[in-house]
């Protein structure tokens, strides 16, 4: 069975960075697009950014030019590098398919906490 384990969340001030990981355990994801979503609680999911199997990408107005997504498809692990945090980018991110539905997003997520 296919598992997505994300990692490398944390808390940190306003303007500091943090790398996010995404490993596909069990499985390759070879191929296909991959992104990030994110949730801050009790909300619905927003798309983050998305990675084409050839290396496109594609962010949310709100963290382009701030986030890089990134891919190791040796290593089945999906990257965000993400900079100039801010306290709006606080949520749960987590890594999936692209496209999908947001009744596919169960992982665990890693947190992400901005506050100064």
């Amino acid at each position: 069975q296919v598992q997505l384990v994300e990692s490398g969340g944390g808390s940190v001030q306003p303007g500091g960075s943090l790398r996010l990981s995404c490993v596909v355990a069990g499985g390759s994801f070879s191929g296909y697009s991959m992104a990030w979503y994110r949730q801050v609680s009790g909300k619905q999911h927003d798309f983050v950014a998305f990675i084409t199997d050839t290396g496109a990408t594609h962010y949310a107005a709100s963290v382009r030019d701030r986030f890089t997504i990134s891919r190791d498809d040796t290593k089945n692990t999906l990257f965000l590098q993400m900079n100039n945090l801010k306290p709006e980018d606080t949520a749960v991110y987590r890594c999936h398919t692209h496209p999908t539905v947001a009744s596919a997003l169960r992982s665990q997520g890693t947190q992400v906490f901005v506050s100064s």
